[in-house]
């Protein structure tokens, strides 16, 4: 007489209890993996240039990653969901410009509205969340490619600010556009402090907020989301317009470092920014990363950007320096978590 064979979908308490630690013991490998790498990079800051670790030059890093930061922290957003939002480096440029022509004189290359700065700013993130709703209602709505649709917008975009700057240059905007990067407290820029800020609440979020358990669940399971409850749809549109909104801060920012928006502002940020989410552990499939390992993938970009630049190497190494980290990151990723982040 044959027995019923045993079901081996269904671990035992004994295993789960055995699993459950080990998974989180590999997360927070990964989270942490890039803080010994800072570490040594300070190091090797040091021997390379003797003022890499004064003060100066590292608020230096800090304001300058600052930008960086503000769409690092929206990208890692939408990739928690399992979409994409390509088209964030455009609104750095686009955003801030159009807050720039509202308030600038026709003499100034501005459209001569001359707007209070206050609705110019409110302009600025009015644009910011426009585009990322857009692209929610087409990515979520219509169920387009969420690629596509924010290559497209990239593009269309980019035409836009070359065309409404008519390629040139804006100066003399008032002293508001650049306030988060010239202004200081406890000698850190405002827009240092107003990314740690970003990041500290994002992070609250996801840990102990509904809304973030409800962005991990999206990006692991949409429909296993749907069927426990979650409105995927509102959650999932949601996070494009915040995006949108948190990119068009870090516009401000760039305005702010630079002290001009030229017509191509944000140009190839997209891939810098990729690249410091991926290396923080941030899961190009969705529903994996912290904002601890997105923040860090920032700091360690600005580091190794800083010592480059102190270093003399050209600046169109980067690129390829920054290519080569990314596949050094997941390399990383296959020996402390046991898969890549593909």
């Amino acid at each position: 007489m044959k027995t019923a064979a045993k079901s081996p979908t269904a671990p035992g308490p004994a295993v789960k209890g055995v699993l459950a630690p080990k998974a989180v013991l590999l997360r927070r490998a990964r989270e942490l993996a890039l803080v010994p790498a800072l570490l040594l990079l300070m190091v090797l800051g040091a021997v390379v240039n003797d003022s890499f670790l004064t003060e100066r030059n590292l608020i230096s890093i800090l304001g300058a990653s600052a930008a960086l930061a503000m769409v690092v922290l929206a990208e890692s957003l939408v990739l928690i969901t399992g979409k994409f939002d390509l088209s964030l480096e455009s609104v750095v440029g686009i955003a801030p410009a159009v807050g720039a022509l509202l308030v600038l004189p026709a003499a100034q290359s501005g459209w001569g509205t001359e707007l209070p700065t206050a609705l110019a700013l409110l302009a600025i993130l009015s644009v910011g969340a426009a585009v990322g709703a857009f692209n929610g209602i087409l990515v979520v709505k219509f169920k387009l490619n969420a690629f596509i649709v924010t290559l497209a917008m990239l593009i269309v975009l980019r035409g836009l600010l070359v065309g409404a700057t008519k390629g040139k240059t804006l100066f003399g905007m008032p002293d508001s556009f650049y306030s988060l990067a010239t202004t200081t407290f406890l000698n850190i820029p405002m827009s240092v402090w107003l990314a740690a800020a970003a990041f500290a609440i994002a992070g609250f979020v996801l840990k102990y907020h509904r809304v973030g358990r409800a962005l991990y669940a999206i990006g692991g399971n949409a429909d296993a989301a749907r069927a426990a409850g979650i409105r995927v749809e509102r959650v999932m549109l949601g996070v494009f317009v915040v995006a949108g909104t948190l990119a068009a801060v870090g516009g401000i920012i760039q305005t702010g470092y630079v002290g001009a928006i030229s017509a191509n502002q944000g140009n190839n940020m997209i891939f810098t920014v990729f690249a410091a989410a991926v290396i923080g552990g941030i899961s190009l499939d969705g529903g994996k990363g912290t904002m601890f390992g997105a923040l860090t993938g920032v700091l360690l970009l600005g580091v190794v950007q800083n010592l480059l630049t102190l270093a003399q190497v050209p600046s169109f190494w980067i690129q390829a320096i920054y290519g080569g980290i990314i596949l050094v990151a997941l390399m990383i990723a296959r020996v402390t978590t046991g898969r890549a982040q593909d």
